[in-house]
């Protein structure tokens, strides 16, 4: 026996375990009389009884030792490595022993990779099975459920891909756990087109593959796969669980699916999953998501228990909302509570007095984070205070604090600068900015969006041409403005001029009441931003088609009168929009939600939330 420390001396060893194995040995001191077979059944029996001790763990491997029961004994060597990585989670020692096993046996290779796979370095369960592969130790059933969980947290598509070839190659592809496992890995390594085709060659699913599969593509920002697979799911008679429940919550608040959502919700509280607080923290994500701040504090006030996630999750939908004050009166009600605020906490509270105009109130939260609490600020929360100053139109002193940043500021810390000097008319630090965006990040098209703005609000049509020439040699293409929404469970896509709905002519017919409704009510056009040299007139009649304005329109035409309208518009939303849809609101006695790539707008009786502040 090679492997020696310093906490097996036998003298020590002696005192310590003569109280605890008193029980399993009717002798008078620890010099058995017995044969080693004898001795293994007791170790393996001591073993099984030390429960989660490590200091008994390292008592019996010292006993062990002294009673010449050898590590190189597979049947000692796989019981007790099994309960040194289940008992102390401390793949060190239990690499150490390992490494003293002549010839591990399979299950033992498999126990090592499991550990690792749990741990917070799972690299070394891959190690490991090449390792096993070179030494030509056949794999079997467990072995790949366990590698690829540990591929999983590495986010090593690659490595997931090889180990595949092995599934399918060693004859395990159609094992419905392996399967499982393949399912996951490509989810969350953001190939869900391969999780896909695994799923399809599937014969056998379970819970776990629905899930997985479901949970890919609302990781990878696919909420229309989501509905569809869940709709699957249900008609093949599968019964959901809380992991469903969260991915397709996730899914719903992505596409602002809110009466699919509240239908989740009914099902979470007839099965009692409303107890759950993983499931109820993305309920109340999901209606803050949604614009329905009274439905998420609920939610919130009926929890039983709540964690950092809960509280944060809170505070980031009422900044969100427009809500920056309550959000700020949560935070503090949370540190009344005893919690210590996350980073991302952090983030929502300055989030919401960047929302709100809070200048003064973000630097004392931003100074309170090294200070008070100990967190050293990242790239996200120097992002947040950049956004402070630029919505407050202070862009010069913006400037100077991504100057003195102790970070190298990215790309969306310049972009958020070259927005706000979109929005206040600064020129030259635009172009300041649009440069150094050449530098990190050249081919991003709202960099081009944002420039393009404000040259046509300057009637520079000549840059604005030069811009587009430029888009179309470098193959950049501008991301097309949609919205979305909901009406009896299915949600509606809109284009900027779409003619491709059904309902077409009632659709264009409300368009132009609505027009006609709004000069009654004094409105004039925003047409500065407009992207074209044109005629003015044609300018109005492009913002008239805007997607938002056709999603409203829709509808007006398809639901009862002061029935509340959500929209979900995955660009920010233009001046002249916004203008319009306060009068409509005003016109149609209509609440109107729209969610734009950055806040919520919340529409009553001609005026918003965000009081023209966004």
């Amino acid at each position: 026996m090679q492997f020696k420390s310093n906490f097996f001396h036998h003298s020590s060893t002696s005192l310590l375990i003569k109280p605890f194995y008193s029980s399993f040995f009717c002798t008078k001191s620890l010099t058995i009389n017995t044969t080693k077979p004898f001795i293994l059944k007791q170790c393996i029996a001591l073993l099984q009884s030390c429960a989660s001790s490590t200091y008994k763990l390292r008592q019996i491997h010292a006993f062990s030792i002294k009673h010449g029961v050898p590590l190189n004994n597979p049947d000692f060597a796989k019981h007790f490595i099994f309960f040194a990585v289940s008992i102390s989670g401390k793949m060190l020692y239990a690499q150490k022993v390992f490494d003293q096993v002549h010839s591990p046996n399979i299950f033992t290779w498999n126990t090592m990779i499991k550990g690792y796979a749990s741990s917070e370095n799972p690299r070394p369960a891959i190690d490991l099975y090449n390792e096993m592969r070179r030494k030509r130790v056949d794999s079997d059933t467990h072995t790949y459920p366990f590698l690829l969980k540990a591929i999983s947290k590495l986010l090593d598509v690659c490595a997931g891909e090889k180990v595949h070839c092995d599934v399918l190659k060693n004859g395990y592809g159609s094992l419905v756990f392996v399967q499982n496992g393949l399912v996951h890995m490509y989810a969350v390594c953001g190939k869900p087109e391969s999780a896909q085709k695994v799923f399809e060659e599937m014969s056998v699913r379970n819970l776990v593959t629905w899930n997985s599969v479901i949970n890919g593509f609302a990781l990878n920002g696919r909420p229309d796969e989501v509905l569809a697979f869940f709709k699957d799911m249900s008609d093949e008679g599968v019964e959901p669980d809380g992991f469903t429940m969260v991915s397709l919550l996730c899914a719903c608040a992505e596409l602002g699916a809110l009466a699919l959502g509240s239908r989740v919700h009914d099902y979470m509280f007839k099965v009692g999953l409303t107890e759950n607080l993983h499931t109820v923290n993305a309920l109340l994500d999901f209606y803050a998501k949604c614009g329905r701040v009274r439905e998420a504090k609920k939610v919130f006030d009926d929890m039983k228990e709540r964690s950092v996630v809960s509280w944060t999750s809170l505070i980031v939908g009422l900044a969100v909302n427009g809500v920056g004050n309550e959000a700020l009166e949560l935070f503090k009600k949370m540190k009344m509570e005893g919690l210590m605020p996350t980073e991302i906490t952090l983030v929502g509270v300055l989030y919401a007095c960047s929302h709100c105009g809070m200048v003064d109130e973000g630097f004392v939260y931003f100074n309170e984070m090294r200070e008070k609490y100990g967190i050293v600020p990242k790239i996200e929360h120097y992002g947040c205070m950049v956004d402070l100053l630029s919505r407050a139109g202070k862009v010069r002193r913006a400037t100077e604090f991504i100057q003195n940043m102790p970070l190298n500021p990215n790309a969306i810390i310049w972009r958020t600068l070259l927005g706000a000097c979109s929005i206040h008319g600064d020129l030259a630090l635009a172009e300041t900015s649009r440069a150094k965006l050449l530098e990190l990040d050249p081919k991003h098209c709202g960099d081009y969006v944002l420039l393009s703005n404000l040259y046509a609000s300057e009637s520079r049509w000549t840059e604005v041409h030069q811009l587009r020439a430029t888009m179309a040699k470098e193959g950049v293409r501008k991301t097309p403005g949609f919205s979305l929404v909901e009406l009896r469970n299915r949600v509606y896509e809109f284009v900027m001029g779409d003619r491709s709905h059904p309902q077409d002519e009632e659709i264009y017919l409300m368009l132009s009441e609505i027009t006609k409704l709004l000069r009654l009510e004094g409105y004039v056009p925003h047409t500065k931003n407009v992207l074209a040299d044109i005629q003015e007139e044609e300018k109005e009649t492009a913002l008239s088609y805007h997607s938002e304005k056709i999603a409203i329109a829709f509808m007006l035409v398809n639901t009862l009168p002061r029935t509340p309208i959500t929209v979900i518009k995955n660009l920010r939303v233009c001046s002249d929009c916004h203008l319009a849809i306060k009068l409509i609101s005003k016109i149609f006695d209509r609440e109107i939600v729209v969610r734009d790539r950055s806040r919520f707008h919340h529409f009553r009786h001609g005026s918003c939330s965000c009081r023209d502040y966004w």
